[in-house]
């Protein structure tokens, strides 16, 4: 069976990412024992890296590289944002433990988007988030082997995401 719209797709892959100075560095490994698996054409990933595996089949092998224009974009500084301290009290209180450099929160926006942040600097009355994806701005490189493609289900269909192993669970 091949790699298509609305087939459950299981790979296994090595990322990695290249650097001002283009050396690679190892960022993420999905391995036999806790692969990805995703409903292909429903995914929320980069367009071409479906587009780089559609149409292979279990134990297809697969090396490619995307550009930031082909991934998550360049980096944006727009998307770097000083909140207010108060944004992050509960019942008065800051966390400090959950705001460390480093450290990404679930947040929402004015209009009640989810989003990730990256919290970059703490400062008295102000927190520095980074809204940036992750791999934004980077080159990435895969390199990995297709497991298994299968039908989704009509469940997964109506819901646009994997059920049982490997996705997710009701």
């Amino acid at each position: 069976m091949q790699i298509a719209d609305q087939k459950v797709v299981t790979i296994t892959y090595d990322l990695s990412v290249t650097n001002d100075e283009q050396e690679k560095t190892l960022v993420e490994k999905a391995e036999a024992d806790s692969p990805m698996v995703f409903l292909f054409g429903m995914s929320g990933l980069p367009e071409e890296f479906e587009q780089q595996l559609q149409g292979k089949q279990a134990g297809d092998t697969f090396s490619f590289t995307l550009s930031p224009e082909q991934g998550y974009g360049e980096y944006d500084q727009n998307a770097l944002v000083d909140l207010p301290k108060q944004v992050f009290e509960v019942d008065g209180q800051v966390d400090s433990e959950m705001l460390q450099p480093g450290n990404y929160l679930p947040m929402s926006d004015n209009h009640g988007n989810h989003l990730q942040g990256k919290v970059v600097f703490v400062g008295n009355d102000t927190v520095q988030m980074d809204f940036n994806h992750p791999l934004a701005g980077m080159t990435m490189h895969f390199d990995g082997k297709v497991v298994d493609v299968r039908d989704a289900s009509k469940e997964e269909l109506d819901h646009g995401h994997v059920h049982g192993e490997g996705g997710h669970h009701h």
